[in-house]
C-alpha cells in the first residue's frame, strides 16, 4: 500500500493566511498541519507517501520534511499547479503509485483515535473502502446511503435525508484507480470529481464503508473556525494526557520505524515541541 496527501489546493477561504503560504502548513497547535494526515498514513504502516503540491510550493514543504528519511518514511513530491479535481491525484502519480494499492487523504483532515487503524486498512481486499462518520449535520457534507457495509449511493449535501454518516477525507482504493481515473471526464466545474470516481466503484458493487466510532476524532480544517477549533482541541488533549497528537518522529518510533536513541541525539530539549517529544518517547 502507498499514500498520496493533497496539499495543492488553492485553500481560497483561509484568505489572507493562505496568501503566502499553503494552508498545510499553516499551524496546528504545536505543529503544521501536513504533520497529522502524514501521521495518519504512518499509523497505518504506509511508508511510502507522495505529497501532491504547487510547484512554487515544493521547497517550502522539502524544508519541512525532506525526503521523509528522519521518519523512517519516503516522501515523494509531485506537482498539480492547476485544480484540475480529487481525482486527478492518481493520473499524477501514476508511475508513483505503480502496481501498489493506494490510499488517498485529504491534507487538510484530521483523524485522531484508533478507529481507523482498527478497520479501514486491516480489511481492505481489493475495490474500494471509505472512511464514515456519524455526524449531527448530513446536509453539510458528502453523505453514503450504505446497506450490509456496501455503499450504495454518495449524495453532496443532500436536501433529503439520506443517512447521518459522513464520507471523510480519506479513501482507499485498489491498482484499478488509475484506469478509472484516466476514464472520468470533467465535471460542470471543470474538474475530475471524487464523487464521479467512487461512483464507478458503486457501480461495480466494489465501494465499502468503514466506521469510525465514538472516540474517533474527525476534522476537516477548511475554515478559521475549524483551525481554531483544531487546535484547541490539540492542545486540551496534549495537556490533560502529556501525549504528542500528529507528531510523525513518535509515530516512526512507534512502529519501530526509528529508535529512541537515533531521535534523542537530534532533538534539543529547549525547543517545547522537541521537549514533548522527549517527554512521549520515555513515556
Amino acid at each position: 500500500m502507498k499514500g498520496i496527501i493533497l496539499a495543492g489546493g488553492n485553500g481560497t477561504r483561509l484568505n489572507p493566511l493562505t496568501t503566502a503560504t499553503s494552508k498545510q502548513l499553516l499551524p496546528i497547535y504545536d505543529k503544521p498541519l501536513i504533520f497529522y494526515p502524514l501521521v495518519t498514513l504512518m499509523e497505518l504502516e504506509i511508508r511510502e507517501i507522495a505529497i501532491i503540491v504547487k510547484s512554487h510550493e515544493q521547497q517550502r514543504f522539502f524544508k519541512l520534511l525532506g525526503n521523509g528519511e528522519k521518519f523512517g518514511i519516503q516522501i515523494t513530491y509531485l506537482i498539480q499547479d492547476n485544480p484540475n479535481g480529487l481525482a486527478e491525484a492518481f493520473i499524477i502519480a501514476e508511475e508513483f503509485i505503480g502496481e501498489s494499492n493506494v490510499t488517498l487523504i485529504l491534507g487538510d483532515n484530521i483523524f485522531y483515535g484508533d478507529g481507523l487503524k482498527n478497520s479501514l486498512s486491516k480489511k481492505f481486499v481489493a475495490g474500494a473502502n471509505i472512511a464514515c462518520c456519524k455526524v449531527n449535520d448530513p446536509e453539510r457534507y458528502g453523505v453514503a446511503r450504505i446497506k450490509d457495509g456496501i455503499v450504495l449511493e454518495i449524495v453532496e449535501k443532500p436536501s433529503e435525508y439520506i443517512s447521518n454518516f459522513a464520507v471523510t477525507g480519506i479513501y482507499v482504493y485498489d491498482n484499478s484507480v488509475i484506469k478509472k481515473s484516466k476514464s472520468l471526464s470533467p465535471s460542470a466545474r471543470g474538474e475530475l470529481e471524487i464523487t464521479d470516481l467512487n461512483n464507478l466503484y458503486i457501480k461495480d458493487g466494489e465501494l465499502q464503508a468503514s466506521f469510525l466510532d465514538s472516540e474517533m476524532v474527525w476534522m476537516d480544517t477548511g475554515t478559521f473556525d475549524s483551525l481554531y477549533d483544531a487546535s484547541s482541541l490539540v492542545k486540551a488533549l496534549q495537556n490533560r494526557n502529556g501525549h504528542l497528537i500528529g507528531s510523525p518522529e513518535l509515530t516512526a518510533y512507534q512502529n519501530k520505524w526509528l529508535q529512541k536513541q537515533e531521535l534523542k541525539v537530534r532533538l534539543n530539549a529547549n525547543n517545547p515541541y522537541e521537549k514533548s517529544l522527549l517527554g512521549s518517547l520515555d513515556s
